[in-house]
């Protein structure tokens, strides 16, 4: 089986260089209890100080929209919130569009598909003949992790009915911490439910959000571990992660602990300054399971008047959070960014690709 290798080296402060290798296998296909078929590819983050992290990455249908381009029509709901008013009034034909641009229940919709495939995949077959449902418990990491279904798509797969514990975990700002000037603070922790017998059973961790620096999901698992303390096993169900924000979790303690593993939508991404939340595509082919896509996306994008390609900018998520939460705050900051960086608003990219 071949290997692509992708060493990196980049510097948290004066004090902390990270330095390593991602090393990723050939993806290899399966097919779901629907027979839909998708891929999985193995891999594994190495630090030169000997940590690790293992990963894993997918392709299917659903995940392709979500990183890369759909097919839709140009609904009026849509155009609206994009800020194309009347621009393709009588327009019935199918548009292209970036998955930053599939908002709210639709995002929903599309996630849970993509989350469910993903927990039908060989990978995760071992852990649920393993152990039995009071074994695993989910916590979803409000907002967004709420959004991704995890305990439906353990119901769906396997019919296991576990249980959910729901996490509020968010940064604040702290001038103190170096570079990124922000700190987590967990605020809601509903495991009131579960009494000490039923938290001693727990084995099998998963989580859901998605991983920009890192810094959430690092506290995240530590505050579980402190209340769970027979925990043998983490999964992390992340959409998009980048780099340099898996490099924390692989010099984390806790990796001493039990095994920890991330599973990711696609490809991992960049981490961009000024403070390394905005995670853009990496242009190197072979950390696409499926290149051919990613070309297609960044050809979408284009260039801005000064020959710059977009898609090196383009933040996978920009809101984040408020792509299923508040559309029109994603458009509002994915405006600002767009302009700031090219000169150029979501609705001028949109209106170029369709009236090219």
């Amino acid at each position: 089986m071949s290997k692509f290798k992708y060493p990196f080296s980049f510097t948290e402060d004066v004090s902390n260089q990270k330095t390593g290798t991602l090393t990723l296998d050939e993806p290899l296909p399966y097919r779901s209890n629907a027979q839909e078929s998708g891929f999985y590819r193995t891999g594994r983050l190495e630090l030169n100080d000997d940590r690790s992290l293992d990963i894993v990455l997918y392709h299917n249908e659903h995940t392709a929209k979500f990183i890369y381009l759909r097919q839709c029509k140009a609904d009026d709901s849509l155009m609206h919130i994009i800020g194309m008013n009347g621009d393709l009034k009588g327009f019935d034909g199918q548009i292209t569009l970036p998955g930053q641009l599939c908002l709210g229940a639709e995002r929903s919709y599309l996630t849970g598909n993509a989350i469910n495939m993903i927990f039908q995949s060989p990978i995760l077959l071992p852990t649920f003949n393993k152990y039995q449902q009071n074994n695993i418990a989910v916590f979803p990491i409000a907002r967004e992790g709420l959004k991704y279904q995890v305990q439906d798509a353990i119901f769906q797969s396997y019919g296991y009915l576990c249980d959910e514990v729901v996490l509020d975990a968010h940064h604040v700002f702290d001038s103190s911490v170096p570079v990124y000037s922000r700190t987590v603070e967990l605020t809601i922790f509903k495991d009131k439910d579960l009494d000490a017998h039923q938290k001693e059973k727990i084995a099998v961790a998963f989580f859901a959000d998605s991983i920009a620096s890192g810094l959430v999901m690092k506290e995240v698992i530590a505050r579980v571990k402190e209340r769970f303390e027979n925990l043998k096993q983490v999964e992390v169900v992340a959409p998009l992660a980048s780099i340099r924000g898996l490099c924390r979790l692989a010099q984390s303690d806790l990796n001493c602990d039990f095994n920890v593993r991330v599973h990711v939508f696609e490809t991992l991404l960049n981490a961009l300054p000024p403070d390394y939340y905005y995670s853009a595509h990496y242009d190197i082919p072979d950390l696409h399971i499926a290149p051919e896509e990613d070309a297609a996306y960044r050809e979408w994008w284009g260039r801005d008047d000064q020959g710059n390609f977009i898609a090196d900018t383009a933040c996978a998520g920009y809101g984040w959070s408020e792509a299923f939460y508040s559309p029109r705050k994603q458009i509002q900051m994915m405006n600002s960014q767009l302009q700031a960086r090219h000169n150029l608003t979501i609705a001028e990219i949109v209106k170029r690709n369709v009236f090219k």
